[in-house]
């Protein structure tokens, strides 16, 4: 693994300052679902980073929203992709009285009070337009923020764009031939390994907590200082690996 290019003076200390709550702070129980304003409220009032996924719609924004589709956490279904933003703003989520944000609207809310980790949902295709908007509507914003995403084509976009946007790559083992069905053999070693890391430069990286500990994770780490997250954890010993081997944790269902 090449070394990725790193900041200096500390630039990235805030990242791993405190946990990232995972999609805001959210409890479908209690009416606050994920990637939601109230779930984005409810982290910074407990003091936690906030870890939260965007998406393109129809006419090129940046919407707040994890899945491909509508169907599973609003009254609305098929993909994201093919609504407006005015329009995907109308639809509600099933369980409360939320409605899909803007990262325009996102940066409003949160307003630089705790860090923003914005990862950058991937089709593996049309790499550009999303990490475009999503520059332009950082540009003014005054807090700290970084970017993040498995897709390595995305992560070049924005080392080319903004250097100075801090840029993560999301990373796992691979292993799953189902899930990753789309990529081949030789593209799950590549993005397991992290061998883009020459073309991508990564500031940190974000690693699924069942495949840590992980060479490729630790030796960047360890060997070339770059900050390691770790998702999502959620069980009391998922909670102790982090501790071990990240240093910090991106979590879900508790409070650390």
């Amino acid at each position: 693994m090449s070394s990725p290019a790193q900041p200096g003076n500390g630039a990235l200390s805030w990242l791993t300052a405190r946990p990232i709550a995972h999609r805001g702070l959210h409890d479908a129980d209690a009416g606050i679902i994920e990637n939601t304003a109230a779930a984005v409220s409810a982290a910074i009032s407990a003091n936690y980073a906030v870890e939260v996924d965007l998406r393109l719609s129809a006419d090129g924004d940046a919407m707040v929203f994890h899945d491909f589709t509508l169907d599973r956490l609003t009254e609305a279904h098929g993909p994201l992709a093919a609504r407006t933003a005015d329009a995907l703003r109308q639809i509600p989520f099933r369980g409360a009285d939320a409605r899909i944000m803007s990262l325009g609207e996102l940066t409003a809310l949160v307003a630089g009070r705790t860090p923003l980790i914005l990862e950058i949902k991937s089709q593996w295709d049309n790499v550009g337009p999303l990490e475009q908007r999503v520059v332009q509507l950082l540009r003014n914003y005054d807090g700290p923020v970084a970017v993040m995403s498995f897709d390595p084509a995305s992560l070049a976009v924005f080392r080319n764009i903004a250097p100075n946007v801090m840029r993560g790559i999301v990373s796992e083992r691979f292993r799953d031939k189902d899930y990753w069905s789309n990529l081949s053999a030789w593209r799950r070693f590549t993005l397991r390994h992290m061998l883009h890391a020459a073309a991508t430069a990564p500031h940190f990286i974000a690693y699924d907590i069942n495949g840590l500990p992980s060479a490729a994770p630790l030796l960047a780490r360890y060997l070339f200082g770059v900050p390691l997250l770790t998702w999502t954890v959620r069980t009391p010993s998922q909670r102790r690996r982090a501790r071990l081997f990240a240093d910090a944790m991106i979590f879900e269902g508790f409070r650390p």
